[in-house]
């Protein structure tokens, strides 16, 4: 059984994938889907990636679900794992990741632990499935790693959804989880640690960004449209609590974010 990183990338952060390769291990790969915005002048390729085991591909525009779908689209590995420019690997993890998938042989997406000592996250100490997540657990995007075959044609990253979208700045990792589960694939989180994130989340920096206050509102549509008020309550009260966002304005915006995705499937 095969695994491949999918790596996203943007712009001259092709510069730091070198830092997360790891010396070649046996059936394990690397994909780098490199994202070139507007105007960009590509900077040469580092040495480092020149390998056997890492394949480079380029794609124009912005908006980092697109570019994780391209790398969905072109991977080639039998588990992939959705990887960004800031992560880093060891071994162990990475046949941890295998392990799980061949002790499973029923789970298409499976979700695991991330060390990060800028956003500390508390993680439930047994395994379950997504369908019935844990009391307070939410998913991040290099947690998750999928069996190819069993996504393929089933499941994408809503390009409505991350950082560049022009629409939703954050969220795309519970959509497609949300997706995967419409889908029918069975969900499941492992409570064992195989990637260590490097810097802050998106949803700690930049939590009072209408965006990305706006994502939450569009996610409670697509999950908890019968109760979005209460939980668009509940999440503007915690976010005056803990992060010191006023509570009119996190209830608005998250408000306009449930209107707004709900118009945009109208449209469909």
């Amino acid at each position: 059984m095969t695994l491949q990183l999918l790596i996203a990338t943007l712009d001259d952060r092709i510069k730091s994938i070198p830092d997360l390769l790891l010396e070649p291990l046996p059936d394990v790969s690397y994909l780098v889907s490199w994202q070139q915005s507007e105007g960009y002048e590509p900077c040469p390729v580092p040495a480092a990636l020149k390998r056997d085991d890492v394949k480079l591909a380029t794609m124009q525009g912005v908006g980092l679900s697109r570019n994780r779908n391209n790398c969905l689209d072109l991977a080639t590995g039998d588990i992939c794992l959705i990887a960004d420019d800031d992560c880093r690997y060891t071994a162990s993890g990475l046949q941890e990741i295998v392990k799980q998938f061949q002790s499973h042989p029923d789970v298409a997406v499976a979700t695991f632990k991330a060390r990060n000592e800028e956003a500390c996250k508390r993680y439930p100490d047994v395994s379950f499935d997504l369908s019935k997540p844990a009391r307070k657990y939410y998913v991040t995007s290099c947690e998750i790693a999928v069996r190819r075959e069993a996504v393929a044609g089933k499941v994408k990253f809503n390009e409505r959804f991350g950082l560049g979208s022009g629409v939703f700045d954050c969220g795309e990792e519970s959509i497609f989880i949300h997706d995967a589960l419409q889908a029918g694939l069975k969900c499941t989180f492992f409570p064992i640690e195989v990637v260590e994130q490097l810097g802050a989340t998106t949803d700690t920096t930049h939590a009072a960004e209408p965006r990305v206050l706006m994502a939450r509102g569009a996610i409670m549509y697509k999950t908890h449209s019968h109760c979005m008020l209460f939980r668009a309550i509940a999440v503007a009260w915690r976010l005056r609590r803990n992060k010191g966002i006023p509570f009119n304005y996190a209830l608005e915006h998250t408000i306009k974010g449930y209107s707004l995705m709900q118009a945009l499937e109208e449209e469909e």
